[in-house]
């Protein structure tokens, strides 16, 4: 085998090594199923939605957006245009305990009478306190309409829809809490990130696992350029 077809291989083994590594995940997310019985003022009412839940790095924290794929209650009157609010809490899990309070627009459209009330996607934001694996998993829904509450609880102990690899900002590892939370909008929520507040309202990993893979990917590829080296300084010996 020539040099130059030896130096070509032994490059590509060299960036290849570095794509698998840098391409590694850093958060897993599911569509969970999961099963709402709600108390509402005219009784109890229940449905089971599909719920997903996803994550943006954002700054310091993480964006987090939660989509229900059904309706999980009805109300028996019509619910005119900007009637409905509704708000949830995801719980935390893993690295990370503690709730985080997620908050939605008003309905955009007249909800009509005894048909599924559609909840808009809710967000907020998530600022990590300690390091490692934190799952997501969609709790308490409260819909307030025409000066009711309706609060529906997941029944059947839900598995987490959203799991991700954070950095703390201590960069500490082990258990926590995060109580409270902020909103996507301008409105509801505790307070932001902190020592006080605690962390809030998740599909991107971490940048800071980013950084870590992309060098762990350059050293690969210095591997790889080294053996190039070698290769074409023993071919030169060679033909000497």
């Amino acid at each position: 085998m020539s040099n130059q077809k030896r130096t070509t291989l032994a490059l590509a083994a060299a960036l290849a090594g570095s794509i698998v590594v840098a391409g590694a995940p850093a958060a897993h997310a599911e569509v969970v199923d999961v099963n709402y019985q709600c108390v509402t003022p005219i009784g109890p009412k229940g449905a089971v939605s599909p719920i997903d839940i996803k994550g943006v790095k954002s700054g310091d924290g993480y964006k987090l957006t939660m989509s229900f794929q059904k309706g999980v209650s009805s109300s028996p009157v019509e619910l005119g245009k900007g009637a409905m609010s509704p708000s949830a809490v995801i719980e935390l899990g893993g690295a990370e305990q503690g709730k985080v309070q997620v908050t939605g627009p008003a309905n955009s459209e007249a909800i009509p009478a005894n048909t599924p009330i559609k909840i808009s996607d809710l967000s907020g934001t998530y600022t990590p306190k300690k390091s490692g694996k934190v799952t997501f998993t969609a709790g308490v829904l409260t819909i307030k309409a025409l000066g009711t509450t309706t609060t529906c609880t997941p029944k059947n102990s839900p598995g987490p829809s959203l799991e991700l690899d954070v950095q703390g900002a201590g960069g500490s590892s082990g258990g926590g809490s995060a109580d409270g939370g902020s909103t996507g909008g301008a409105s509801t929520g505790g307070s932001t990130g902190g020592a006080s507040g605690g962390g809030e309202l998740p599909r991107t990993g971490p940048l800071d696992s980013a950084a870590a893979l992309g060098t762990l990917g350059g050293t690969v590829l210095l591997t790889g350029a080294a053996g190039v080296l070698w290769l074409t300084r023993r071919g030169q010996r060679s033909a000497g």
